[in-house]
């Protein structure tokens, strides 16, 4: 089984760098399973989920990104974003409070009051980051 090797950046550094056999990301227009040898392509991601999966399938590492872009060339994979998390480092307690925090936000603003799209960016973020947190990925035995 062939890999491709994968780097996923932002501003303040790499936050993943790796060889995996598969890249699952949300782009604006869809799901995305990005194999060795893929096309080249360039994509907007939404605020979602990237998966990892090595050659093994059994080996998959999560990571939190919000937005971005992802750009596919023929040797290698580059997820750009203005923030990433890897499972291992999210804050769940920080996460649930900028939850609270983005709720309680939003019942006090119209949707068409100013912080009202900062407001649902911050509750999506932090629930991108509490369900990444929350995803099991120990492997049962047979």
């Amino acid at each position: 089984m062939s890999t491709v090797h994968t780097d996923i950046v932002t501003p303040a550094g790499k936050v993943y760098e790796g060889d995996v056999h598969m890249v699952c990301v949300r782009s604006k227009s869809g799901e995305l399973g990005i194999l060795p040898h893929h096309m080249p392509i360039v994509a907007p991601l939404e605020i979602a989920l990237v998966r990892l999966k090595h050659e093994d399938e059994k080996i998959v590492d999560y990571v939190a990104v919000h937005g971005g872009f992802i750009q596919v060339g023929r040797e290698n994979i580059t997820i750009l974003s203005e923030a990433a998390e890897p499972k291992s480092s999210i804050d769940v307690e920080r996460a649930k409070k900028a939850n609270a925090e983005a709720k309680s936000q939003l019942n006090t603003l119209h949707a068409t009051s100013e912080g009202y799209a900062e407001a649902l960016l911050k509750l999506k973020r932090s629930e991108l980051r509490l369900s990444t947190a929350a995803i099991d990925d120990t492997i049962p035995e047979a």
